[in-house]
């Protein structure tokens, strides 16, 4: 099984919907991104590939802190594979994609909402052991991944289109 992971294009945007749409309860993730990309905010989207077929996808738009910092990040959401491909390591794939990338824009660090069993091992911290808060009140859940610096603390904020749509 050879999966190759690029960058999504326009013709890909069906079937990212249709995984989105598979892989998450409600169709909140595939608003969300939908919004991201029309307003441009969508700095990294990636796709997993396998015979051709669009199987994941991963994106990272901007995050603002409050009060705010000099630091650049991103955040990482959503990441998705169709269910017939989960648990293969499409997922882990794209992640690790998409932190090369993030590297490679020169951007400080990324956050993310999940699991911090799976994320940990990408090297994922616990914010809150920084002073970052998030805008949800969760606490083990976001998490932080340094590539140059870290804001000094405060409320880390995911694009205004995260605020559309219930997630």
């Amino acid at each position: 099984m050879t999966i190759t992971i690029r960058p999504e294009t326009q013709q890909d945007h069906q079937a990212v919907e249709s995984i989105l749409l598979s892989a998450f309860p409600t169709d909140a993730e595939s608003k969300v991104v939908n919004a991201i990309r029309e307003n441009g905010n969508a700095v990294i989207s990636l796709v997993a590939v396998l015979d051709e077929k669009v199987i994941g996808h991963i994106l990272f738009s901007p995050v603002t802190t409050h009060p705010p910092t000099p630091e650049k990040g991103l955040g990482l959401a959503p990441v998705a594979v169709d269910p017939v491909h989960q648990s293969q390591g499409v997922g882990s794939k794209l992640i690790r994609a998409g932190l090369q990338i993030c590297i490679a824009l020169q951007y400080d660090y990324a956050v993310v909402l999940g699991s911090p069993n799976y994320y940990m091992r990408f090297g994922f911290q616990k914010a809150n052991s920084f002073g970052l808060q998030n805008e949800y009140g969760v606490d083990a859940e976001f998490m932080v991944i340094k590539f140059k610096s870290l804001p000094g603390s405060g409320l880390v904020k995911f694009s205004d289109e995260f605020s559309l749509f219930s997630v």
